[in-house]
């Protein structure tokens, strides 16, 4: 199997991204049952902080957004500092090899529409970072279609170091990497067909190899007619400790 292409994969910076809407930020926030205080890392947060912006606003949490951009933090800290919310984030730059960050510091980690690392990798760098019983929400390509085309499979594999997953193959994962799995949604292929057209637009003047291969990605897509094999999935896991029994509801039936 060939290795992966470097992470995060590859995004212009001023396109809309996945699973960035504030409607998102906030099913997150119920899920991880986030409350006043506390204490969120943001990681990838992009120029608009968007989702530290809700976090902090709607919840009162206290939030680091990190981003690997200095461009993105130093807009991400102006419009911090426009919302009056100084005092509730931090903005920093990061390096996503060397976070640099505490273990146990946070009661949730939510990356909004990227893909910063492999599957394995973000479960084995994020989880230490979690609090006991703290949640990650996750950005991850995911397999939706009963046949993928050989064309999208090879791309995939290629940009993964490893095949497609079915969005419960993906929890399953979260599982095996010492989380305990509570949600995946995917975009549906009118979302899905929003989020490219989006991207197409942001991606016309920028080359390299990296925009080659989302130029490829946005190829395959337009072939599928409407109907896509493979979309974006969004996955919510709590941290579990070993030896932890399953909720109730899983041993039921």
């Amino acid at each position: 199997m060939s290795p992966a292409e470097p992470f995060p994969l590859y995004h212009p910076a001023d396109a809309r991204r996945a699973f960035s809407s504030d409607d998102v930020t906030r099913r997150f926030a119920k899920v991880a049952q986030l409350e006043p205080g506390s204490q969120v890392l943001v990681l990838g947060c992009g120029p608009d902080a968007s989702a530290a912006l809700v976090l902090a606003r709607e919840m009162g949490c206290t939030v680091m957004a990190g981003d690997t951009d200095e461009s993105h933090v130093a807009a991400a800290r102006e419009r911090v500092r426009n919302q009056g919310l100084g005092d509730r984030i931090e903005v920093r730059g990061v390096a996503l090899d060397s976070l640099g960050l505490p273990d146990g510091a946070f009661d949730a980690i939510l990356i909004p529409g990227r893909v910063l690392y492999t599957l394995k990798g973000t479960m084995s760098v994020l989880r230490p970072l979690l609090a006991k019983r703290g949640r990650l929400g996750m950005t991850f390509p995911a397999r939706v279609g009963r046949v993928v085309p050989k064309a999208a499979a090879e791309l995939w594999e290629r940009r993964l170091g490893a095949p497609l997953l079915l969005p419960r193959e993906l929890l399953m994962s979260l599982e095996m990497g010492g989380f305990e799995p509570e949600s995946a949604e995917t975009l549906h292929d009118t979302e899905l067909d929003d989020y490219y057209r989006e991207v197409e637009a942001s991606l016309r003047p920028t080359s390299g190899p990296q925009a080659s291969s989302l130029r490829e990605e946005l190829a395959l897509h337009r072939e599928s007619n409407g109907k896509a094999s493979v979309s974006y999935a969004f996955l919510v896991g709590r941290r579990k400790e070993p030896g932890e029994k399953p909720p109730a509801s899983r041993d039921r039936g």
